[in-house]
């Protein structure tokens, strides 16, 4: 077997066959969720799998209450399990927690059929904030929703530790990467930070209020804030905060750009599962400031970023972090070497799948 064959069937692993991914987060939606099955399922269909996704883009939808742009699928009874049926994949992977992974996670259990899920977002954090009550209600949905699952695929160590904590044990780890051929420090500087006063500090994320955005604007440190993305928040603190700079939603070199040629990232959100925006500013050379909470706590180091409970001290200390070092560290997260992770945790239903079914 040639050298190319050997590292092709090593990017295979053990299924080099049909894998249904079904999650409701998908295009024209644009965060953390997405980039990252997105990225994923190129990769795995480059490899040579054959991937389907089923998504909201495959049914009528409606708006999620308190959060429009996220749609949610109307799907027939019944709908769901035809599709599955119909395929009859080599394994079932449920990205999200929402009413396709409910039909596809209810498909599988009737018949028996073994599933993995994924811990994307600190859920019951997020509806809490949006509905005034506390988070452990919807903790019960969760453990509930993720039980029956194989594998619960995780990216943090912090993530892990609690989810173990509420009684999840089959954990298993999948990180995330960064695009090296997109996000370098030589990216183009964006037009719109010509005449900023420095040190520019940057936010990129979704404009929601569980991002704790606010914190960042409010934050007393000298120079610009300039805010990358867009949401449901945009218009309340484009009020709030006149002087900061929304440029609205940016991706591929332009994004990097806005990365590069900022001195410092700031991530202010408390509820994040990783927070892949972090690597993505590292792999520029940015250094990053952020609370000591789950997501920062697993990926920064004293040498890339900064860590406080009050932010301007995190902003400080961050910014003179050595940027030539930010970049090198970003650069170890790789999209291949995460997709093998998915893959890993596909791997048990090796033993569970007869080969002739």
């Amino acid at each position: 077997m040639s050298a190319i064959a050997v590292e092709r069937a090593a990017a295979l692993g053990p299924f080099p066959g049909r894998i249904v991914i079904v999650t409701d987060a998908w295009h024209p939606q644009m965060n953390g969720v997405v980039r990252t099955l997105t990225t994923t399922v190129e990769i795995l269909r480059q490899w040579g799998h054959d991937v389907h996704v089923l998504s909201p883009d495959m049914f009528r939808s409606v708006p999620c209450p308190s959060y429009p742009e996220i749609r949610l699928a109307v799907a027939a009874p019944g709908t769901v399990s035809r599709f599955l049926a119909d395929l009859q994949p080599d394994a079932v992977h449920v990205a999200t927690e929402g009413p396709l992974g409910f039909a596809a996670r209810r498909h599988c259990i009737d018949r028996g059929i073994p599933f993995s899920t994924a811990y994307h977002t600190q859920f019951p954090d997020y509806v809490a904030k949006r509905t005034g009550l506390p988070a452990s209600l919807f903790w019960k949905y969760i453990t509930w929703f993720h039980r029956p699952a194989e594998r619960v695929m995780v990216a943090t160590r912090s993530i892990r530790a609690e989810l173990r904590a509420h009684g999840l044990t089959k954990l298993h780890h999948w990180s995330r990467g960064v695009d090296l051929e997109c996000f370098t420090p030589d990216a183009p500087r964006p037009p719109e930070y010509e005449g900023l006063e420095g040190p520019i500090q940057l936010y990129v994320g979704r404009v929601a209020i569980e991002k704790n955005i606010e914190a960042f604007l409010r934050a007393d440190y000298p120079g610009s804030k300039v805010v990358v993305g867009d949401g449901p928040a945009s218009e309340e603190l484009k009020a709030k905060f006149p002087d900061a700079r929304f440029l609205g939603r940016k991706s591929g070199r332009e994004l990097a750009g806005c990365y590069a040629h900022a001195d410092v990232f700031v991530f202010p959100s408390r509820t994040d599962t990783f927070g892949l925006v972090m690597i993505e500013a590292l792999a520029c050379g940015t250094p990053v400031a952020a609370f000591p909470v789950p997501g920062p706590m697993d990926i920064l180091t004293d040498t890339v970023g900064a860590m406080s409970d009050e932010l301007e001290r995190a902003i400080a200390a961050a910014i003179y972090c050595d940027r030539a070092r930010c970049a090198e560290y970003g650069a170890q997260f790789s999209w291949e070497a995460a997709t093998r992770q998915f893959l890993d945790g596909l791997a048990a239903f090796e033993e569970l799948v007869p080969s002739d079914a």
